[in-house]
């Protein structure tokens, strides 16, 4: 006896369910609640470095270990 392929039914939600001109007005807000000194971490290298620094400590992944006195 063939097996029938299972017919997947998705509702749509979130922005597949938005207007595209809904869409492009949350797309042109990125970023706006940022504060500017947080912006870019292209501007910053400590800054970068330290929020790096925190995601690695937070995620308890695997990876390199930092030396003793630092």
């Amino acid at each position: 006896m063939p097996m029938a392929d299972p017919v997947v039914v998705r509702a749509r939600r979130g922005f597949a369910v938005m207007s595209p001109e809904r869409r492009l007005e949350i797309a042109r807000k990125g970023g706006a609640s940022v504060p500017g000194e947080k912006r870019s971490f292209a501007k910053d290298r400590e800054l970068a470095a330290t929020a790096g620094r925190k995601g690695g400590e937070a995620s308890r992944g695997g990876g390199r270990t930092r030396p003793l006195g630092s």
